[in-house]
């Protein structure tokens, strides 16, 4: 597994110094500040590659952009309406100037509206270290009381309903304030932000988009791209629903293995692939990370290693709180293991590709963290125990007590 480390760019609080000493391999990364739609041009890419290859005192990072994270879908593109057309052709230039500057992985994803949702960005633990937290009650607080969306109530059990009036009706008005803003934080570091109404003309125009539909403009979408990606040898590999399962009315494709299962048939080239992240997965129950890699290993093309622990297992939806990386809903020791017999696999068949790029996903902030204010979810100190965690599994399991391969 090659270990990289995510970058939102200089404006990010953990530095290149930072993860160079984190021992990481590589970087992951994107064009932020482009706009969404638009072509990412070889000199915007050859810059980002400089400013990662360099540390603070302008000495040689070591690093390289190893995974790109994301090339942003158009909200035009998954309603296909609008400059949809425009902007899957810029797409492929941006593809095309991306592996003309030695990328192969992009990471993309196609969940409508918000790219992720929490209801709280620094939820703290008996330990003082703090996360992020999706509350079921809280969100149904700002879905019916906050956003006012029509039927929104008919979306929850008669409990959580309840319990949201409750809580919207003791919430200060900075709390419904922090609340909202939290909601619609999306993408960490993206060029959107978007406001109550912005969110609201976007939900009217998903009323004729269900399930089947939204799939479908994946799929066309996945057409065109993906044997382009295939040509020039990329990997592109698609992020699942965050959380996995149905919010503010919207359809949710990419939440199971099933969902999964269905576009990597209909696009069935291996330029069509996985983002595993195992803390979105893991946000359900009846998801099973370690499971999913086996049986769909051969298109996992980056991974995710986070956890996040549920309040109430035994339900479809609910609330969770990202935990510590070794804690939580995913057996880490199993999904590490499913992953290096799957590399051994590739290695043993000659692919070029054997070796999965993979990161330390979120993480808490703790020590200094506390202090920094880095993006939410991106601590520095944090990340680096979750990786060292992760790293220490890594070694142990393809240790030569373990395997009995001798080197």
């Amino acid at each position: 597994m090659r270990q990289t480390w995510r970058w939102f760019g200089p404006k990010d609080l953990v530095s290149i110094d930072d993860m160079r000493q984190a021992g990481v391999e590589g970087v992951v990364s994107a064009l932020h500040h482009v706009a969404t739609g638009a072509v990412w041009t070889p000199e915007e890419i050859a810059l980002r590659q400089s400013q990662i290859g360099t540390m603070t005192d302008g000495v040689p990072s070591g690093l390289a952009w190893d995974v790109v994270e994301s090339l942003p879908v158009s909200e035009d593109i998954k309603k296909q309406q609008g400059n949809w057309r425009e902007h899957i052709a810029n797409w492929k230039t941006s593809m095309r100037h991306l592996r003309e500057a030695g990328l192969e992985v992009i990471c993309y994803n196609f969940m409508p509206v918000l790219d992720w949702t929490r209801t709280d960005l620094s939820w703290r633990r008996p330990t003082g270290a703090t996360c992020m937290r999706f509350d079921f009650a809280d969100f149904a607080a700002f879905d019916i009381h906050i956003l006012k969306r029509p039927g929104a109530a008919e979306d929850f059990p008669e409990a959580i309903v309840e319990e949201a009036a409750r809580r919207f009706a003791d919430m200060s008005d900075a709390r419904r304030t922090e609340l909202a803003g939290n909601v619609v934080f999306g993408l960490p570091g993206a060029a959107e932000a978007f406001t109550l109404e912005d969110v609201r003309r976007h939900l009217a125009e998903y009323d004729s988009i269900r399930e089947d539909k939204l799939r479908g403009h994946l799929v066309d979408f996945l057409s065109e791209v993906t044997p382009l990606a295939e040509e020039l040898g990329m990997r592109l590999c698609c992020h699942p629903d965050d959380p996995p399962f149905p919010l503010l009315g919207l359809p949710r494709i990419m939440s199971t293995e099933e969902d999964y299962a269905k576009v990597m048939q209909a696009v069935d080239l291996r330029a069509n692939g996985i983002t595993l992240c195992t803390g979105s997965l893991g946000a359900r129950a009846d998801n099973d990370a370690p499971g999913m890699m086996r049986r769909m290993g051969d298109r996992v093309h980056f991974l995710h290693l986070r956890n996040v622990s549920l309040d109430d297992p035994s339900q479809p939806r609910g609330s969770f709180f990202e935990d510590e990386h070794l804690a939580g809903q995913t057996d880490m020791v199993e999904m590490i293991a499913a992953v290096l017999d799957e590399e051994r696999r590739r290695k043993a068949e000659g692919r070029a590709d054997w070796q999965i790029p993979m990161r330390p996903d979120h993480g808490q902030d703790i020590l200094d963290d506390l202090n920094r204010k880095a993006q939410p979810g991106y601590p520095a100190i944090g990340r680096l125990k979750g990786l060292a965690e992760l790293r220490g599994i890594m070694t142990a399991l393809d240790h030569p007590r373990v395997t009995g391969v001798q080197a």
